[in-house]
């Protein structure tokens, strides 16, 4: 694993992130296939509790699609998700309904950039990280920043979103 900010690696997530003056850290390992936050983690020889996957999702009452950012090491508490937005229920969205969706693939999927903004909530946990992982839009890509500046990015909201004592 290395740290560069070769033009030619960069992805829109970091130009986004230049577009807003957002400072960020680019780290990169190689890979042809997605694999579990918590091998990420591993693999950037961080804590699991900073480094955080993007998940979408459907709610049961609009139909209206929903982003959750949480700890890799973490499951999605439903229940607390869709109570996070105000919706009876949510479900996961399909792997093969994620590219049309939001642009991304499974393994890639970056709560910066998405063809569409979708209304996104990021677990409270985030809160006590000075500075937090996530997917730069592809595989083998992951960009770091401080969670304010993720907010300068994205309207978001935090809560606690993860079922307790649960892992992924």
């Amino acid at each position: 694993m290395h740290k560069k900010k070769a033009k030619q690696d960069k992805t829109n997530v970091m130009r986004l992130l230049e577009q807003h003056g957002v400072d960020y850290q680019a780290y990169y390992f190689p890979t042809k296939e997605a694999l579990s936050g918590v091998q990420v983690a591993a693999l950037l020889k961080e804590d699991p509790a900073r480094v955080f996957k993007t998940l979408v999702t459907v709610g049961s009452r609009t139909g209206e699609h929903f982003v959750f950012v949480i700890p890799v090491e973490k499951e999605l508490d439903l229940k607390k998700a869709a109570r996070a937005v105000g919706e009876k229920a949510i479900a996961m969205i399909h792997a093969k309904e994620l590219l049309p969706l939001t642009g991304y693939i499974h393994g890639g999927c970056s709560p910066i950039g998405m063809k569409k903004f979708f209304r996104t909530t990021v677990d409270s946990s985030a809160r006590d990280c000075g500075t937090i992982f996530f997917s730069a839009g592809r595989i083998g890509c992951q960009v770091e920043t401080a969670p304010a500046d993720l907010e300068k990015m994205i309207p978001l909201s935090y809560a606690a979103l993860t079922v307790e004592g649960g892992e992924a």
